[in-house]
Order: structure tokens, then C-alpha cells, then sequence
């Protein structure tokens, strides 16, 4: 079967890296194409997957609606020559308007309720759109719902056993405690209008004052005399990093579920909540969220008190969660085979009954 996956963040290299590698040991053959963000293609060749990059970065909403609109039309060209079985997205606006206009079949992962702009344009256009059964959103009959969360595609036990020699690259010892502290760009189009941290400086002051250092993760650039907290190590191995950590402070909600479902206590810091965060709190106490005025100072309270005790409590508490929630790995591929097969299907019969004409 042929399969286009479009990527268009980091984070769509991790949830797709196993699936395609899954996929094309079943023999099916899978073409990726990606628009430049971040760090994303730099995770692509670190994961030695064959892409083609077919946009570059936007530094704004304006600048997004170019870049978006340069990258669909490339995407259409190439999927057109393909002639693909299925195309599959995080998001999946690309991905659904290139499929509808092939008349082929196209899949949408998303778990992020509160970006409206992209589930308006893309939701419409979709056939199959999988959310995690926490999603609050009722989609309809394209709705898959599953037992999971993004994360668990690459950071399931069965995927990811992280390295601790990360520890040593950032210059940390065995039995130091430190912090791994996110700040967020906000430049996405769902994070208009929106903040996190009232101050980092007083996050990096805080944590000093009681012994644990900080390693500071920044989308963009960080205050200029934050710039010895920012750590340096190849962007592959930051999970290797929040799996050691002792606590987690983010502004984005991927990375505290990372922190989460990796087994380490993770604060999450925005003014807006996400069924999968909610969850990761409420169910498995993994996750602490903070989204009213005084979610800086309350949130930075409650990962101070995190360190400096036992470890247990939360490797039990990510034992619960792990009993009780997908590989989502299996759950792509599994969804993307049968979406394949019923759109080769449907074309097989429509060529046939063309012909009969």
C-alpha cells in the first residue's frame, strides 16, 4: 500500500517515527513530506528518515497562511504522482484537503481541543479523525476514540527505554537532583492571546535556593541572562532527559505529558487545559495543572515541593496508567492499514465499474 505522512512540527517526527518504520517492514511503502519548524527536520535525519522538505518556517499568522498554502500545493503535486492509498496528519489541514481533492482516504490524529483554526479547516475534509477517548470535543461518526495518548507512540515501555548517559552530556551527576524547566514561544496560532510564567527568572532562583539546578528548554530564545541555563544535546534525546528528571515545570502541554507518562512528575503551567492533561491528573496524579491568575506561583510552588523525595510513588502511579492505556503505535498502523485497504478497495470498484461504461 502506499502511504503519504506529512509532518509539520517535532513533535510529528516522534508520534510517526515507529508507525512508518512499522509500516515499511510490512512492506508498504511510505512517503513523508515535511515542512521546516523547530526542530523537525533535524529529528528526521536523526532518525535517518527519508523526507522531502517542501515549505519552510513562518515567523507569524501571516507568514503561516503563505507557508501553509506554498506547502499544500507542493503536497498535491508530489501526493498526485504517488497516487497514494492514504494520507495521514497530526492536524492533517494539508493532509485532508490534498486527500479530498485525489478522491483518496485521509487520517487525522489531534488531541488538542482548543486550536480551532486547524480543526475548522481540516475536521471537514478528513474521513477518519483518531483523538484519545479523554478528547472533550464529539466529533461524529469519523471519530476514533482510543485508550491512549499521543505520547504513547514513542514513549510506550515497549518503544522507549531511556538512556542515562543523557546525564552525563548536560554535565549532570548521578545523585544530583535537577529540574527541566519548558518555555514555549506562544507563536502558534492557538496560543494567541496567551502566557505561562509570570517571571523564569524567579522559577531559576527558586529552584537554586533549594539546591536543584535547572536545565532550561527554550522554544526560540531565552533571556539573554538565562542563557547558561539552556542545556545543549541532540533534540532526540530530550525524553532520555525528562525520564531522569526530578520534576518537570512546562508551559507546553506536550512536554509535561512526556514528563507524565514517562514516570516523572510533571507541572504544567498555561491558561488553557486539554482533556489529556486534565486526565493525566484526575486519573493518574502524573500531571499537576495550573491555569488560573496565579498559576506561575502556584504551579512554581508545587514543583519545588516534588523534589527531594522518593521516586516511587510516581513509578507506581505511571504502572497504573501503563495497565490501562494503548501502545498507540499499533493503534496507527492498525488504523492506517484498514483506511488503506478500504480506499484501494473503493478505487479498485470505482476503476471497474468505469471501465464497464
Amino acid at each position: 500500500m502506499r502511504v503519504v505522512i506529512t509532518i509539520q512540527h517535532p513533535g510529528h517526527v516522534h508520534f510517526f517515527r515507529n508507525p512508518i518504520a512499522e509500516l515499511q517492514a510490512r512492506g508498504h511503502d511510505v512517503h513523508v513530506f515535511a515542512r521546516e519548524n523547530d526542530v523537525a527536520i533535524e529529528l528526521l535525519e536523526a532518525y535517518d528518515i527519508d523526507h522531502e522538505v517542501l515549505a519552510g518556517e513562518s515567523d507569524g499568522l501571516l507568514s503561516l497562511a503563505a507557508v501553509q498554502a506554498t506547502y499544500e500545493m507542493r503536497l498535491l503535486r508530489r501526493a498526485k504522482r504517488i497516487d497514494p492509498d492514504v494520507i495521514a496528519a497530526i492536524g492533517g489541514v494539508a493532509a485532508a484537503h490534498v486527500a479530498s481533492a485525489l478522491r483518496t482516504k485521509s487520517i487525522v490524529f489531534y488531541d488538542t481541543e482548543h486550536a480551532t483554526l486547524i480543526t475548522k479547516l481540516g475536521y471537514p475534509f478528513a474521513d477518519v479523525i483518531c483523538t484519545p477517548s479523554c478528547y472533550r470535543d464529539d466529533l461524529g461518526p469519523k471519530q476514533v476514540s482510543y485508550p491512549g495518548y499521543h505520547e504513547l507512540a514513542y514513549l510506550h515501555p515497549d518503544r522507549f527505554e531511556p538512556d542515562p548517559s543523557v546525564l552525563e552530556a548536560v554535565d549532570i551527576e548521578p545523585d544530583e537532583e535537577f529540574a527541566v524547566v519548558r518555555l514555549s514561544s506562544w507563536g502558534a496560532s492557538h496560543d494567541v492571546g496567551h502566557g505561562g510564567f509570570d517571571d523564569p527568572h524567579e522559577i531559576v532562583d527558586r529552584f537554586e535556593d533549594e539546591g536543584v539546578r535547572v536545565l532550561l528548554a527554550a522554544e526560540g530564545e531565552p533571556p539573554a541572562d538565562l542563557e547558561a541555563y539552556q542545556f545543549s544535546t541532540a533534540p532526540d534525546r530530550m525524553h532520555d532527559l525528562l525520564a531522569y528528571a526530578d520534576v518537570a515545570l512546562s508551559e507546553g502541554a506536550t512536554t509535561a505529558s512526556e514528563a507524565a507518562v514517562l514516570g516523572t512528575p510533571s507541572v504544567y503551567v498555561n491558561p488553557l487545559s486539554l482533556g489529556y492533561t486534565t486526565e493525566l491528573e484526575e486519573e493518574y496524579g502524573l500531571l499537576f495543572e495550573y491555569n488560573g491568575e496565579m498559576r506561575h506561583v502556584r504551579g512554581l510552588e508545587r514543583a519545588v515541593s516534588i523534589v527531594g523525595k522518593s521516586r516511587e510513588p510516581w513509578r507506581r502511579r505511571r504502572d497504573a496508567l501503563l495497565e490501562e492505556r494503548v501502545d498507540v503505535t499499533e493503534l496507527v498502523v492498525q488504523q492506517l492499514e484498514t483506511l488503506a485497504r478500504t480506499s484501494a478497495s473503493n478505487r479498485s470498484a470505482h476503476a471497474t465499474t468505469t471501465s464497464e461504461r
